[in-house]
C-alpha cells in the first residue's frame, strides 16, 4: 500500500496590483479582512502543518498549537525550534521538505504554505490548491509581491504558468470586494 501523501496547499491574500506587504515588508492593516481572516483561520484549523518563513506568521488565537516548520538559515538542515516545542526549523539548502516535514512529525493530511513570497514560490509546482484572495479595490504603491515574479506577471499568470487552474470563487466580502479563488492542480482533488 502506498504511503499517505501530504497535500500542499497555499493562502494568501494580495493586493488588486499583487502586493502582499508594504515597502517596509509588512501587511498593512488594509489588506486584513474579517472575512478573510475567518476563511484563514478556518483553513489552518483544519491543516496538519504549518509552513512559513521567518517573518510569516498567522497572528490567529490558535496559533501557538500549530505544528509548523520555519524556513530560516540559522540552522543547516532541519532542527527544533529552541523558542517554540511545536516549530522545526528547516534549511532548505540543508534538508529536503520531506526530511522536514519527517522531523516535525507529520508526513500526511495538508501542509498550509502561508508566505512569504519566497516560501510561496518554492512550492509553486508543488501546490495541490492555491487558495488565492485577493482585494480588487485596494492597491499598495510600492509593496512587496505576493510572489517572485509580480508585478511583472500577475500573480493569476504564475500559479497557471505552474499548471494550476482557476476553480470555485467565493465572495469573501461584497462591500470591499474581496474574493477567494480555488487554483487546483488538474490532477489533485477538492
Amino acid at each position: 500500500m502506498a504511503e499517505p501523501k501530504l497535500r500542499i496547499e497555499g493562502y494568501v491574500i494580495l493586493s488588486a496590483d499583487g502586493m502582499l506587504a508594504d515597502k517596509s515588508h509588512r501587511m498593512p492593516a488594509s489588506l486584513k479582512f474579517d472575512a478573510d481572516q475567518k476563511f484563514f483561520e478556518t483553513a489552518l484549523d483544519a491543516a496538519d502543518l504549518i509552513v512559513h518563513g521567518k517573518h510569516s506568521f498567522e497572528d490567529q488565537p490558535r496559533s501557538a498549537q500549530r505544528r509548523r516548520v520555519v524556513l530560516t538559515r540559522k540552522v543547516d538542515t532541519v532542527a527544533p525550534d529552541p523558542d517554540n516545542p511545536k516549530a522545526t526549523l528547516w534549511n532548505p539548502a540543508g534538508a529536503t521538505f520531506e526530511d522536514a516535514c519527517r522531523r516535525a512529525g507529520v508526513t500526511s493530511g495538508i501542509a498550509a504554505i502561508i508566505g512569504g513570497p519566497d516560501v510561496f514560490g518554492m512550492f509553486m509546482d508543488r501546490y495541490d490548491t492555491f487558495w488565492l484572495s485577493q482585494a480588487h479595490d485596494l492597491k499598495i504603491p510600492d509593496g512587496v509581491g505576493g510572489f517572485p515574479g509580480i508585478p511583472e506577471q500577475t500573480a493569476q499568470q504564475i500559479l497557471a504558468s505552474h499548471g494550476l487552474k482557476a476553480a470555485e470563487v467565493r465572495k469573501l466580502d461584497p462591500v470591499h470586494n474581496v474574493d477567494v479563488t480555488a487554483w487546483r492542480r488538474p490532477s489533485a482533488t477538492p
